[in-house]
């Protein structure tokens, strides 16, 4: 282990100061003269009275300066921080034009075009920009006319500094620590799995700890930093991101619509859902009227589930309205932090319990590998990026939908000895804990008021107690006859475990149906018809035409690499018709190749038989068809979205968990080494492509925009070399 860490370390080492830090040893030579001080203009640049420059035409923008070929690198030198500071002020108090921070050039070395790339002025490193000239190189400012450059000078044959990076050194010491945990021959492949231990349990607490600390001090910095997400602009929609937060109000208010305007000109409208309607009245100045927000009846609603609201949004705003009056808003970038925080917990408990009942006695390595490849799988990270109210619902039903079978699935009371040599009284259902039951039933069927595409997760009550199901209807039918088993046997004696699912989850349902009926006159009615987006959604279907292609596309689309940080593209989607469509990177079984193992769980029925795990293959038999299921009805009622693939991800990762423990368990030890490594190859694989993912062009919030400083730092680790 000793000469593995050390050997770590050596490569770290090498990699920081000899790879990352190429271009220091590339430009040793340099002259570091360059021979204009002050670079040629383009004609489509203007300089300001007060260092910077302002671009009058966007073809002619350039800064030209004389290169002698001692260095393949130029450095962008910006005015002083003094000088953008007094601008920005300036600027704010007119109403004028900013400096910007973040600018787009091309450099062309001796009339050759190069690579276009991001600078930020705030990351010295970025502003090192690999040019190979000998004679002139030409800065192309590739931003519209008007805007403020904050530009002194372009210096050529320059000498690019040594750099020792933190977050760089960080990352690799993360990715060499899961290779020297999850090698072939580490000692956790020898360290069986005990759900009881002692040790086992603080350990995973501890690495439980650092998401809960993570978490928590971005809640109170979202919380500290809220403000309303409310955008508009004349002529157009009124872009408000607080859905959950008006929902919450409303509630405390004591009615179902949201406490919103509602134009005049809107509500007399003869056909307010018609898109030449719409169009008209913003047109004339209507407003506000609310991008994708229910309008119904003069009122406006939302049409996502009302849970979290319940559940997160309105307690905050009670509580803290105990010394501010009216209370605050809980953001919901706060809110998704939070939900998603109890998935990754119960996500891991959910699988542990299932490896425990699938392949009792896996290794730690095993099992934390698998942990990690059900959260990929899940789609999780996409959640966890994009903290918006879409992902509010979807986050709360991944929540509650793998605490619910968790809670199902121990369920089962531990035997005690009389029972122990009884097969028949572990399968009865008296056998079952019933605060366990209902707990979960309370869970799952909940999503009913999250994310209702969840409430399939309860279908798998079934094979989850197909047993003490089939118990149950034997006990009736023996009392029916009058036969053994029936006599003494009390009819609600026999009804406590279906009673203890039903109830409690007819206590959540039946509130959240009054609700849709209150809002909209029918219980089945989410609202969803009456949203305002780009079209008419009370009329709209998707068309059928694109079904099969959208599946296709959710499992099987193909990534595309490039040359380029992040080398990874959006990959195109073409459909037959119009439908919605949300850039992604490619489908489930490309981004996650270790899905594929849910494919082989139809032909492993005699070997889990054989091994006494039937009910658990009836019930990851059930999770591999209710993903296709709730795939076909996604792509089917709400098109292609990249954040749906949350919705069935999850299921075919599950139902992947036979396939992959049985080829992790292989006894044979060279055929078992080559799988784990195996193994843990495509589990790189596919953390590489979330991560590179986060930072695609492209993509919904691309990370250029909403932070440019992280996108560009990394970027700069992969530009000068």
């Amino acid at each position: 282990m000793c000469a593995a860490i050390l050997s770590a370390l050596a490569i770290m080492m090498l990699i920081e100061c000899v790879l990352c830090n190429l271009p220091f040893w590339r430009t040793l030579a340099a002259s570091g003269d360059s021979a204009a001080a002050d670079n040629t203009l383009g004609p489509g640049l203007e300089r300001t009275a007060d260092g910077m420059l302002t671009v009058t035409d966007p073809t002619q923008a350039y800064l030209q300066v004389v290169a002698d070929g001692t260095s393949a690198y130029i450095r962008i030198d910006p005015v002083s921080v003094r000088t953008i500071d007094k601008a920005r002020q300036e600027a704010e108090s007119k109403g004028t034009e900013q400096p910007l921070t973040t600018i787009r050039v091309r450099p062309d070395a001796d009339r050759a075009a190069c690579t276009t790339r991001s600078v930020s002025l705030s990351l010295p490193r970025s502003l090192y920009v690999k040019a190979e000239a000998g004679r002139t190189v030409r800065v192309q400012i590739l931003e519209p006319k008007g805007s403020l450059i904050p530009i002194q000078a372009v210096r050529a044959n320059v000498r690019v500094p040594f750099e020792i990076n933190p977050l760089r050194i960080g990352l690799m010491v993360v990715v060499f620590v899961l290779l020297l945990l999850w090698r072939p021959n580490s000692r956790l492949w020898k360290v069986p799995l005990d759900a009881s231990s002692v040790r086992q349990r603080a350990a995973f607490a501890a690495l439980m700890a650092v998401p809960a600390v993570i978490t928590v001090w971005n809640v109170v910095w979202q919380i500290r930093s809220a403000v309303p997400l409310q955008f508009h602009a004349d002529g157009m929609y009124t872009y408000d991101f607080d859905q959950y937060d008006h929902v919450a109000q409303a509630l405390r208010n004591g009615h179902a619509w949201l406490d919103l305007e509602v134009p005049k000109e809107l509500r007399e409208a003869a056909d307010p859902y018609s898109i030449e309607t719409r169009q008209r009245l913003l047109n004339s100045g209507v407003s506000p009227i609310y991008w994708d927000y229910a309008y119904y009846q003069g009122h406006w609603y939302s049409y996502f589930g009302v849970l979290p609201a319940v559940m997160l949004f309105l307690p905050f705003r009670v509580a803290t309205s105990l010394w501010v009056e009216g209370g605050l808003m809980l953001p919901s970038g706060a809110a998704v932090l939070l939900l998603m925080f109890g998935f990754l917990v119960f996500a891991c408990l959910l699988t542990v319990r299932l490896i425990e009942r699938i392949r009792p006695g896996s290794s730690i390595a095993a099992v934390s590998m698998i942990c990690v490849f059900v959260l990929l799988a899940s789609n999780s990270v996409y959640l966890w990026y994009r903290t918006n109210f879409y992902s509010v619902p979807i986050a709360a039903s991944l929540f509650l939908s793998t605490l619910g079978l968790w809670l199902w699935l121990g369920a089962a009371k531990p035997l005690s000895p009389v029972d122990s040599d009884d097969m028949p009284a572990a399968e009865d259902a008296s056998s079952l804990s019933l605060p366990h039951l209902a707990a979960g039933s309370v869970c799952i069927a909940a999503n009913l008021g999250c994310r209702p595409t969840f409430t399939v997760v309860a279908l798998l009550a079934f094979p989850i107690f197909r047993t003490q199901i089939r118990s149950i209807v034997r006990r009736f039918r023996a009392r029916r006859k009058g036969g053994r088993g029936g006599d003494g046997t009390n009819v609600l004696h026999l009804l406590r475990a279906p009673l203890a699912v039903l109830v409690p989850a007819l206590i959540v349902v039946i509130p959240l149906f009054a609700y849709n009926a209150v809002r909209f006159g029918s219980i089945f009615d989410f609202g969803s018809s009456y949203q305002m987006t780009v079209t008419d959604m009370t009329g709209y279907r998707q068309p059928f035409a694109n079904f099969l292609l959208t599946c296709g596309y959710y499992l099987f689309l193909p990534l595309r690499f490039t040359g380029q940080f992040p080398f990874l593209a959006v990959s195109p989607t073409p459909l037959p018709s119009w439908g919605f469509t949300e850039a992604m990177p490619g489908g489930l079984f490309m981004t996650t190749p270790l899905v594929f193992a849910s494919l082989a769980l139809p032909f492993l029925r005699r070997r889990m038989r054989r091994l006494g795990l039937a009910d658990m293959w009836h019930m990851l038999m059930a999770c591999l068809i209710l993903g296709l299921l709730v795939m076909a009805l996604d792509s089917r009622l709400g098109g292609l979205g990249w954040r749906y693939i949350a919705d069935f991800g999850w299921l075919f990762a599950l139902a992947a968990l036979p396939a992959l423990l049985f080829a992790l368990g292989c006894c044979r030890p060279r055929l078992g080494w080559l799988i784990r490594a195996g193994f843990l190859a495509l589990l790189l694989f596919s953390i590489a492509v979330t991560v590179l993912s986060l930072f695609m062009p492209g993509r919904e919030d691309e990370l250029i925009r909403s932070n440019s400083t992280l996108f560009l730092e990394v970027q700069s680790w992969f530009a000068l070399p």
